[in-house]
């Protein structure tokens, strides 16, 4: 298990979270999440890939910033 850091720059409201939310259940229904939304991150702790979760966020329109 792993932690994984992203920074959604598109994730803006409420709304947004239960997108984001869905998209990273979708790719692991086990994970872990915390939101922050004022800082637009949320972080996963999961056994599966990032690139899982950034590909399934991608797709949903969340799209993790590259640092």
């Amino acid at each position: 298990m792993s932690t994984i850091e992203l920074t959604l720059p598109n994730m803006t409201c409420g709304h947004c979270v239960r997108t984001v939310t869905a998209a990273v259940q979708r790719v692991d229904a086990q994970a872990k999440l915390d939101v922050d939304l004022p800082q637009h991150k949320v972080h996963i702790e999961s056994a599966q890939e990032a690139e899982m979760f950034r590909k399934a966020l991608a797709e949903e329109g969340y799209p993790a910033a590259t640092a």
